[in-house]
């Protein structure tokens, strides 16, 4: 999962297994997601203590992950959770894995 720093991307944070759920988009998730896990950015996932990256989805431009984060967005939480349990049955951090 190793990718470039500036590579835009979907993703999903949450507070723990089956707690709160936050969707965005970013072209450096890196930087962002750090932002998440610290608690740097007042909002909503500092609020709600999602630190946790459980799905993240790599697009070759800013366009198709915007769009995807609307896909994502308007859908259920249902649909979120079985999107995450597709590939991370257990809501593992997947932190480790883009920062290599």
């Amino acid at each position: 999962m190793n990718r470039d720093i500036f590579q835009p991307a979907a993703y999903i944070m949450a507070s723990q297994k089956g707690g709160t759920l936050y969707v965005g988009v970013t072209s450096d998730p890196v930087k962002r997601i750090h932002q998440h896990r610290e608690g740097l950015v007042d909002g909503f996932t500092k609020r709600y203590r999602c630190k946790r990256l459980v799905w993240i989805e790599f697009h070759e431009n800013m366009d198709s992950a915007i769009i995807r984060e609307k896909q994502l967005k308007a859908g259920s939480r249902k649909t979120k959770i079985a999107l995450i349990e597709a590939d991370n049955a257990d809501w593992r951090d997947l932190w480790d894995a883009i920062i290599k």
